[in-house]
């Protein structure tokens, strides 16, 4: 009897086979794929169906065996020879077919591309799927915010309905005073009147024409005071006013996110470490000390032509080179301690008018978009030319990417759970990967999300004292962060796990500001106003 062939097994996982690479001799399952192409080969991978591994490169043209097919005819649609090509199909549209190994390695690619699409919506759905699961509990506790606002106003609507009795009781007493006491005086005139008239009436009962004469021409005057009671003025309510005053429902938006195919083989590297990190360069940025809390520097951005763009406590954004010379001075005239570059151009939060700005280059300050009744704090411009921001409503705290016209592409408020990601979004930056890394000022915590919104990882710092301020990033995707008591910078990788500590020898104080300007950093002490250039 003829026993059954043993399954081919992967060589990496002893699954089932499916693949083969030419190159590396290696048999391979589709989820090692993927994998094995992430390993750097000289030569480069050439992965085949396992089925065909041995066949010959085969592909003759059916008009002349003897050729290969090296184009093909998207006219006809079919693969040709270049003699067909030169003569039958010369008017056609034609192009040149690949090399069947180096077809097959970049099918193989694309296969695993398709598969990182996969992955992104898996990745999607399951944070859909989260959010259906906890909708009702979301808008339930939406309801449930809506009532206690309710309760409020008819707290307040009582107390103020108790208000106008008591002044209403007040009144009550007051006006029965004045009452009683103008009841007393005019009696007290009638009295007077009916003795004027018993007098009146003996005069005439004795005919003294003497005393009639002089009771004749007196003119009596009474004066008396009428008092009028309190009346109640109801004013008009108006249901627009109410509403916008009570609070309205934000309407959901939607967002469009373009899926990318992705490479699987991963062209980060990591970062070289050097033993101490040293201070290249020092820049006083000359800003005075604000007496409220003594600080002076807020933040920073590098411009497109190389120049250090800073903002300090007296409302000025200043230019300097790396060398530490002061090229520009401009007046913005607003709490605007939120920069970034967008489009080439310095763009600001302003927080007392909900408003980003930006500052052309003849020094004219023009709004760029309005953020409504939410107070915009952290910004940043993105890969693709939109701008993030970090808004504040009261007790709300959101993330929104605009385009570069002001209208709202996205919104990032609530995690899979339908639970609020932030409480209060302070700074902003986007990776490289397309994460949004977030510094929470009330939770001392960073958050980050993908570029659809769903939670990646946060980070808390090492110890209990972790106090998180301004962050950026750099080329391979590594997340700095300013730690402003811990007078320290944290680096994370892209990941969000903690590589080390950037301290230079000269040591940091109260680090805020921080941006990346080549393979260095650059860090703005809040207190000194100095910006230090630390090569780490």
């Amino acid at each position: 009897m003829y026993q059954s062939q043993e399954p081919v097994e992967c060589d990496l996982c002893r699954e089932p086979v499916t693949f083969f690479c030419r190159q590396c001799v290696l048999s391979l399952c589709d989820d090692c794929v993927p994998v094995h192409l992430r390993v750097k080969c000289k030569y480069g991978h050439d992965v085949v169906d396992f089925a065909s591994k041995d066949a010959e490169e085969s592909n003759f043209c059916e008009s002349h065996p003897e050729r290969k097919c090296s184009t093909y005819c998207k006219t006809c649609d079919v693969p040709i020879c270049l003699q067909c090509a030169a003569i039958v199909h010369k008017l056609h549209d034609i192009f040149e077919l690949s090399d069947e190994r180096k077809l097959m390695k970049e099918f193989a690619g694309k296969k695993a591309r398709f598969q990182s699409l996969i992955d992104q919506l898996e990745k999607v759905l399951s944070h859909t799927v989260k959010q259906l699961s906890a909708l009702s509990s979301f808008y339930q506790k939406m309801k449930h915010k809506v009532t206690a606002r309710g309760e409020i106003w008819h707290k307040l609507i009582e107390k103020m309905v108790k208000k106008r009795h008591k002044e209403l009781d007040v009144l009550k007493m007051e006006s029965k005073a004045v009452l009683q006491t103008q009841k007393k005086e005019i009696e007290k005139m009638i009295g007077k009147m009916k003795e004027k008239i018993v007098i009146a009436t003996n005069i005439q009962e004795t005919k003294n024409i003497i005393e009639m004469q002089k009771i004749r021409h007196i003119q009596e005057t009474l004066e008396i005071i009428q008092y009028t009671f309190s009346s109640f003025c109801e004013c008009q309510i108006d249901e627009n006013v109410l509403e916008t005053m009570f609070g309205f429902i934000e309407m959901p938006r939607e967002s469009k996110v373009t899926l990318v195919e992705r490479n699987m083989i991963s062209d980060f590297e990591p970062i070289a470490k050097l033993k101490v990190p040293t201070i290249s360069c020092v820049i006083d940025t000359g800003f005075p000390t604000k007496e409220k809390n003594k600080s002076r520097l807020y933040g920073m951005a590098v411009t497109n032509d190389m120049k250090l763009c800073v903002v300090g406590s007296n409302k000025e954004l200043k230019l300097f080179d790396f060398i530490g010379n002061l090229h520009r001075t401009m007046t913005v005239n607003c709490d605007g301690v939120y920069i970034c570059i967008h489009n080439g151009q310095i763009a600001f939060s302003d927080t007392l008018k909900n408003t980003v700005k930006k500052i052309s280059e003849n020094d004219t300050v023009t709004n760029m978009l309005s953020t409504g009744m939410w107070k915009p704090y952290g910004i940043t411009a993105t890969m693709s030319g939109d701008l993030l921001t970090c808004l504040l409503n009261v007790d709300q705290s959101k993330v929104v990417r605009y385009s570069s016209t002001g209208t709202v592409l996205q919104e990032i408020q609530y995690d899979s759970q339908c639970q609020p990601l932030y409480k209060i979004a302070l700074y902003i930056a986007e990776n490289v990967n397309g994460d949004i890394i977030v510094t929470d000022y009330k939770a001392r915590v960073v958050i980050a999300v993908d570029r659809f919104g769903i939670f990646r990882y946060s980070y808390s710092g090492k110890n209990k004292d972790f106090d998180a301020y301004s962050l950026a990033t750099d080329s391979v995707g590594n997340v700095f962060i300013t730690d402003f008591e811990g007078d320290k910078v944290h680096l994370l990788d892209r990941d969000g796990q903690f590589l080390r500590y950037i301290v230079p020898e000269e040591g940091i104080s109260r680090p805020r500001a921080v941006c990346i300007i080549g393979d260095e950093l650059c860090v703005g002490e809040c207190k000194t106003g100095l910006v230090k250039k630390i090569k780490y």
